[in-house]
């Protein structure tokens, strides 16, 4: 009897445990993956911007007298320090250097008081420079500055190494008129005959492709579980078969390993539903997609 009772036990706890993970972990991971993302932002933006802003202050109090009677109330404050400072045995610096010194602790102290709301001023500063940026890389002028420091860049070593090829993946994430889009999806018989892979149609393919392999299209299979990843192959288009789903639910099925099909495509469901359909004529980038025939 108190095996049973144990046994029970133990398939309940597992079978809830389970439950619970699957209702709360993505929760948790969400809120993880943006407090990750806060403190990377924070730690290597928001913060950097901050010390400025702090160095910029203690420069503005030194040169400014009207800053300085706000920052040093009692005149004699860097005398005294500068007295400590001899008391201690430590060597005699210069009175502009105590007087910097002392300054910037008073405004590291102040800012420490006010911290919570204080450090969101280098995210605004950085949300500002790049909208600023933005706006200025959208003129005639800008455009010129931006080539030419474009170039100077490319120039240095190592620089002309990685640049390209960060650039290419920012301008292709970013850009509002790139021509590569995943705007359909097919199924191909890949990597060998007899076993069906997922792909998104990119566009047409390579003259030099074309002409030894004939019409085909370029096609991006993205692998489980991260899309961003993947292979791009050729393939003829008379071997390509659009599917009746979206590019979404394509990423949901690829993501999850297959697990989260479709509504549509499931044998739970009516399935009455539009067979895949061949591609007629290769895609071409930058117009509408191909046509198709039932």
């Amino acid at each position: 009897m108190t095996e049973n009772t144990s046994g029970t036990f133990r398939t309940d706890f597992k079978r809830f445990f389970i439950r619970g993970l699957a209702v709360l972990l993505p929760s948790v991971l969400t809120l993880w993956i943006l407090v990750k993302a806060y403190q990377f932002i924070d730690v290597t933006i928001a913060q950097p911007i901050n010390t400025g802003i702090r160095a910029l202050l203690t420069e503005l109090a030194v040169r400014i007298p009207a800053i300085q009677d706000v920052v040093i109330p009692d005149p004699t404050a860097i005398d005294e320090a500068m007295a400590q400072r001899v008391a201690d045995g430590e060597p005699l610096l210069k009175f502009a250097t105590v007087q910097r010194e002392f300054v910037a602790s008073e405004i590291n102290l102040w800012w420490a008081q006010w911290a919570p709301y204080l450090d969101w001023i280098g995210i605004l500063v950085a949300v500002i420079i790049v909208y600023v940026a933005g706006r200025l890389l959208g003129g005639i002028l800008g455009r010129s500055i931006y080539r030419r420091l474009e170039s100077l860049i490319i120039t240095v070593p190592l620089f002309k190494q990685i640049y390209p090829a960060v650039k290419r993946v920012v301008d292709f994430l970013f850009s509002e008129d790139k021509q590569i889009s995943f705007n359909r999806v097919v199924v191909v018989e890949y990597p060998r005959k007899g076993i069906w892979s997922v792909g998104l149609v990119t566009g047409a393919t390579m003259r030099s492709i074309r002409s030894q392999s004939g019409e085909a299209i370029t096609v991006f299979i993205p692998s489980s579980p991260t899309p961003f990843t993947g292979y791009t192959i050729t393939v003829p288009v008379t071997d390509a078969q659009e599917l009746p789903i979206s590019v979404d639910e394509a990423l949901l099925f690829t993501i999850s390993g297959g697990v989260l099909v479709p509504p549509h495509q499931s044998d739970s469901k009516d399935a009455d539903t539009p067979p895949a359909r061949r591609i007629q004529n290769p895609p071409t980038p930058g117009l509408d997609g191909p046509q198709m025939e039932n």
